[in-house]
Order: structure tokens, then C-alpha cells, then sequence
């Protein structure tokens, strides 16, 4: 059969089939086949699904090691400072504590003067032994020598009042070889008796010495008599109170 009168047959048999109300469709039997055909244009998207359902939970997992430590952060700022609470009750009284000990204030003064019959010393460098003891309750003065000895450290004032007559007078005021301070006086001619004082504040130690010494020895008009007086006096202004266990009775 040439493909002509078999491409005719066909297509009586398709005319058929469709003119006949008693066969279906998927039952027309197939006498023949075509030729693949052309494909298709891709059909559009779908509309979206339906969301799926939530799946079950999982196991737990072992924990992970520890990661590295942080940085630390910067301070905060300081907050607001909180309101005074109330004042707490008064606590119980203490036991009285044991008495101390008492000390007394250190003490150190003298004041002697010279004696109207005593010979004064005329060589230069000599000192003055102010011999009439007025006062010198912790007998740290020495009316033999002239010379004061320091028992009680701290600062001391010294006093010198000479009545001059008759001579000129010059004086120094000693610790421990050194001078302190010098005074003088001039003979003038007169015809009664002057005056020369003279005084001044010294920090002493324990065993420091302190005296009155002439100066030169043809200015040594130092004048001692019934109704005048030449002195010499010292006391402790004040102690060094760390430095010192010496206390007077």
C-alpha cells in the first residue's frame, strides 16, 4: 500500500470513529501512528502550595566546649548616690579601761646672783660664778662653777642683769664654748651705778653647758652691793616631749 491510499484509509477511520455515538473515545482502536510532534511552551507557574506541617523536635545535642573569655567592658558610670539612711540606735556603753599613768611636766629654773663681799674675775675668758642661789629646785645650776648644765631637752631662755660701776663692762653669754650672744657697757664717769642686761632663747640638749663669761678682763665692772644686784637666770620655755623621759618630781 503506498503511503498515499494508507494516509486515506486513515483518515476514514477517524471519520468514522467520531460519526459513531457508541465508541468512547480511549477505546477507537489505533490502526495507525503519526509523527512525534512539536513540544510545548513550558506552562505557567503554579499557584503556591499549602505551608507543610511543623516537624517533630529534635534530640538534644551534648553541650559545646566553652568559648574564649571576653574582653573586659569599660566601667559603667556611677549611679546615683542613695539617700542617708536613718540614724542607728546608740550601742551599749563600754567597760570603764584601766587608769593611766600620770606624768608630770618637766621642769627646769634657776636664778642666782653675785654676793657683795665675793672677788669678781678680771682675766678674759673666766666665768662668772653668780654664787647667791635665788632659786634652783631641780639643782641644775652649779653656784660654784657658774655653769649651768641642761638635764630636761628643749628650749631655754637666759638672763643676764649686771649693775656697772666704776668700770666698763663687756660680757658674753656661753654654751658650750661658743658664744650665744655678747653685751657691753661703757664707763662714762659717772658717779652711780648703770645697768647692762642682755638675754636670749637657746635649744639644749642633755649635758649641754651654759655660763656667763667676761669678755675682756679690763672690762670688768660687774658690780654687786647690798641695795643693787647683778643676776643670772634660766628656765625651760618648753620640753621636747619625743625626746625626753626625764620628768621633775
Amino acid at each position: 500500500m503506498s503511503p498515499a491510499k494508507k494516509w486515506s484509509f486513515c483518515l476514514l477511520i477517524a471519520l468514522l470513529a467520531s460519526s459513531s455515538s457508541e465508541l468512547e473515545d480511549n477505546k477507537i482502536p489505533s490502526l495507525c501512528s503519526g509523527s512525534p510532534g512539536i513540544p510545548g511552551s513550558p506552562g505557567m507557574h503554579g499557584s503556591p502550595g499549602v505551608p507543610g506541617r511543623d516537624g517533630r523536635d529534635g534530640r538534644d545535642a551534648q553541650a559545646g566546649a566553652p568559648g574564649d573569655k571576653g574582653d573586659r567592658g569599660e566601667p559603667g558610670q556611677p549611679g546615683v548616690r542613695g539617700e542617708a539612711g536613718e540614724r542607728g540606735d546608740a550601742g551599749q556603753k563600754g567597760d570603764k579601761g584601766e587608769d593611766g599613768e600620770c606624768a608630770v611636766a618637766p621642769k627646769s629654773a634657776f636664778s642666782a646672783k653675785l654676793s657683795d663681799v665675793r672677788a669678781i674675775p678680771v682675766a678674759g675668758g673666766d666665768a662668772i660664778r653668780f654664787d647667791r642661789v635665788i632659786l634652783n629646785e631641780q639643782g641644775d645650776y652649779n653656784a660654784d662653777t657658774g655653769v649651768f648644765i641642761c638635764r630636761v631637752p628643749g628650749v631655754y631662755y637666759f638672763t643676764v642683769h649686771a649693775t656697772v660701776y666704776r668700770a666698763s663692762l663687756q660680757f658674753d653669754l656661753m654654751k658650750n664654748g661658743f658664744t650665744l650672744a655678747s653685751y657691753f657697757q661703757f664707763f662714762g664717769n659717772w658717779s652711780k651705778p648703770a645697768s647692762l642686761s642682755g638675754g636670749t632663747l637657746v635649744h639644749l640638749i642633755p649635758g649641754d653647758k651654759v655660763w656667763v663669761q667676761m669678755a675682756l678682763g679690763e672690762y670688768n665692772g660687774f658690780y654687786s652691793s647690798p641695795k643693787t644686784d647683778s643676776t643670772f637666770t634660766g628656765f625651760l620655755v618648753y620640753s621636747d616631749w619625743k625626746n625626753s623621759a626625764v620628768f621633775a618630781s
